[in-house]
């Protein structure tokens, strides 16, 4: 089949296309930037084609001789995702139609049950975007999933660090109810399986794991799958939806905007009602992954730095189209710099080692409370922070999230661009490079960039400028100190 993967640059998405070229497929993926996709294993064998579902003068191109299209794309954690998301879906359906598509693959979240509360806002955009993919004329298959256990999947790494971090907790009342995790290994299955379903199949189907649990039984089966001493978890009343996502903002990875409307479909039950995929996508002779087999897979690619994609891989709409722009009319012609160059008694490549290897653990090598601080100050208000960190503690590729920033070029051995996704009054990047030197010597060079928006920016600016003698001064001078006497 030929098979277009939308959402190639997110968690499932980057996942499956190199799982449907093994079985096979001629697989397309549809990319706002073709860059973004040229750094992963599998990216020569795909066709890479650039579009955005927006803007629906350039999917016909996308979905000219598709077979099966999978619609794996959303726009949680972005202001009116709601809005955005159904245009999306409208558009893709009408050009899926027109393009003679013979099957569409959506997954989407669990339906709550009718007598319930009312549908959190993700919820009911996951829903309403699968009622257009089903009414489309094209036949389609929504997958509900509640909760996906995989490593750097939002779900795990929210259970992952709060867990982790707090041996002790108060938490909502309605952490109680009933969840049906699946493992990220059984929804790619499901996903891939979906190519062969029969013509006339246009309906959704719950996908779940074997347990039936609660987000308080997942925390204590987490900490004795990972070792931890048994956690203490009280239950309150008082914790409403909105004040713990806010908490889960500050104690794990995800930010507010993405961690809110998560928190609030835990609000409803999620256990599957069927398990009709069954008769189309055969259960494993082994079974279906069950919660702790789930857990210890994910952990052990944590641990090995096997992690093949994050959640917060995705970057929003809002990315700016080129980097470092020459002529920021916007900004009113302005763009603060600040440069630093080191000579490094040590040679390019072991400089760029030190390079590529910043952040996460290893940190960024100059004052780690200043950064610590602009990272809590950045979570506060609503920001991604600093505790995204890295998918992979050596190799970076484009795209990635790294803390607060996101990769925006490698040219391997030589420069490293990263864009910042803080908020922040303008838009900033941060370069860093090794050049040679000659007789084993090279230069570190590391330039930031600001481009103001509005006073706001050039206030901004100026009133952190008296740190960066400390901050970038101090990190190029450690960057050389380190290549020059690496541990």
């Amino acid at each position: 089949m030929r098979c277009l993967v939308t959402g190639a640059t997110g968690y499932l998405g980057g996942r499956l296309a190199p799982r449907l070229l093994a079985e096979g497929h001629t697989v397309r993926c549809l990319a706002r930037k073709a860059g973004r996709l040229r750094d992963v294993p599998w990216a020569s064998r795909a066709e890479i084609v650039e579009g955005d579902l927006r803007r629906p003068e350039t999917l016909p191109a996308a979905l000219a001789g598709v077979d099966v299209a999978y619609y794996l794309v959303h726009s949680l954690g972005q202001a009116g995702f709601e809005a955005a998301d159904r245009e999306a879906a409208v558009n893709f359906a009408a050009a899926a139609r027109a393009a003679g598509v013979r099957r569409i693959v959506y997954l989407g979240g669990p339906e709550p049950a009718a007598d319930r509360a009312v549908p959190s806002a993700h919820l009911r955009s996951r829903a309403e975007v699968g009622r257009i993919l089903l009414d489309s004329g094209v036949p389609t298959a929504v997958l509900r999933a509640a909760v996906i256990i995989g490593s750097g999947s939002a779900s795990f790494e929210m259970l992952r660090h709060l867990t982790e971090r707090l041996p002790a907790m108060v938490t909502p009342r309605w952490l109680r109810n009933r969840i049906q995790p699946i493992a990220v290994r059984d929804v790619l299955r499901y996903l891939v399986g979906c190519v062969d379903l029969p013509p006339e199949v246009n309906r959704a189907f719950d996908i779940a794991g074997p347990d039936v649990l609660t987000f308080e039984d997942m925390m204590r089966r987490y900490a004795r799958v990972a070792g931890l001493p048994r956690r203490v978890i009280l239950p309150v009343r008082a914790l409403t939806p909105s004040l713990s996502s806010y908490w889960v903002g500050l104690i794990t990875p995800v930010p507010n905007a993405i961690a809110r409307p998560l928190v609030e479909s835990l609000v409803h039950e999620a256990v599957a009602r069927e398990h009709d995929i069954a008769r189309y996508v055969p259960d494993p002779p082994e079974g279906l992954t069950g919660f702790d087999r789930s857990v210890a897979l994910a952990l052990a690619k944590v641990r090995n730095a096997e992690v093949e994609t994050r959640w917060s891989t995705a970057s929003g709409p809002d990315a700016p189209a080129e980097p470092l722009p020459s002529d920021p009319k916007w900004s009113g012609g302005t763009a603060y710099t600040d440069l630093r160059e080191r000579e490094v008694a040590a040679s390019a490549d072991v400089l760029w080692r030190v390079i590529e290897g910043v952040g996460g653990e290893h940190g960024w090598y100059s004052f780690p409370l200043a950064w610590s601080v602009r990272g809590w100050l950045d979570r506060l208000i609503g920001g991604v922070g600093l505790r995204r960190g890295r998918r992979d503690p050596h190799r970076l590729q484009v795209g990635e999230a790294l803390d607060f920033w996101r990769v925006e070029e490698i040219v391997p051995g030589s420069l490293l661009r990263l864009r910042a996704e803080m908020r922040l009054p303008g838009r900033a990047w941060l370069e860093m490079r090794a050049e040679p030197a000659g007789e084993g010597r090279s230069r570190y060079v590391q330039r930031a960039v600001f481009l103001p928006h509005g006073l706001a920016g050039h206030l901004y600016w100026g009133s952190v400028f008296p740190f960066h003698a400390l901050v970038f001064g101090g990190m190029a001078r450690n960057i050389a100190l380190t290549a020059q006497h690496p541990t």
